[in-house]
């Protein structure tokens, strides 16, 4: 007799994705490798691109946790379209803050 199978996703013809603790670890490098160049960008006056350049990096470093840590590498493409969304959200929270960053604030006298 065949022992049940509990899991859903294998029952229904599923494949499971077990990521290797080599990746894990080399993944860790990797995030360990960019924490020290945003350091070492950080102490080297670039002008303007000083920002850019750490946030690119700042990108990188986030795309390796949502692929590799959080898994969305091996996951249906419904996983991907709401990580993908999650960025968007992101996007126009930083798009409404700096229109509220960059308003002219207007003092008002005080008491009435």
């Amino acid at each position: 007799m065949e022992e049940p199978n509990h899991n859903n996703h294998e029952a229904a013809g599923g494949h499971h994705h077990v990521t290797s603790i080599g990746t894990y670890a080399a993944t860790y490098v990797a995030l360990l490798v960019l924490l020290v160049l945003t350091f070492a960008v950080s102490r080297v006056d670039l002008g303007a691109f000083n920002i850019v350049v750490a946030l690119g990096i700042s990108a990188v470093k986030t795309a390796l946790v949502v692929l590799i840590f959080m898994g969305v590498r091996h996951n249906s493409r419904l996983t991907w379209f709401w990580a993908s969304i999650g960025f968007v959200w992101l996007i126009l929270l930083f798009l409404t803050l700096g229109d509220y960053v960059t308003r002219q604030w207007v003092h008002l006298p005080l008491g009435w």
